[in-house]
């Protein structure tokens, strides 16, 4: 594993998220989360947990680009980077049908997340796959 750009790749894959998520949450579907606002605390008391949620980007970026580099950088096939953001996707996706399943979310909001979550992912892999380098091969 190359740290070093696993480095980079992680700061890449944060930033990435974070974008992404501002478009998705704070443009795209601002105005579902304002019909269902009774269904979220109020901004105010989001933005006192924004560094939470900054800690759960982050994470996420970092397991994605670990999980990259120990198991799908090496076969550097663009194709096998984009089924393993799939498959993470289709995870992230059976979490939010769970979740329709015992709050009161619109299943079209479900529907909207599937679909931001499925794209976003499919950009993180591209990105990843990308900026990752694997290390030098030394000589023996």
């Amino acid at each position: 594993m190359n740290t070093k750009s696993l480095l980079i790749t992680i700061v890449v894959a944060f930033i990435t998220i974070a974008v992404t998520d501002f478009l998705i949450h704070q443009v795209w579907l601002s105005a579902t989360y304002a019909e269902t606002k009774h269904l979220w605390r109020p901004e105010a008391e989001m933005m006192t947990k924004m560094p939470l949620m900054m800690l759960g980007q982050l994470i996420i970026a970092a397991a994605f680009s670990l999980i990259f580099a120990a198991c799908v950088a090496e076969k550097r096939c663009l194709s096998c980077t984009l089924k393993f953001s799939f498959c993470l996707a289709l995870i992230s996706c059976a979490g939010q049908m769970m979740m329709y399943a015992v709050q009161p979310i619109p299943g079209s909001l479900v529907v909207k997340w599937c679909v931001a979550i499925t794209a976003q992912l499919q950009l993180l892999g591209f990105l990843v796959h990308k900026v990752y380098k694997l290390p030098a091969k030394s000589a023996s």
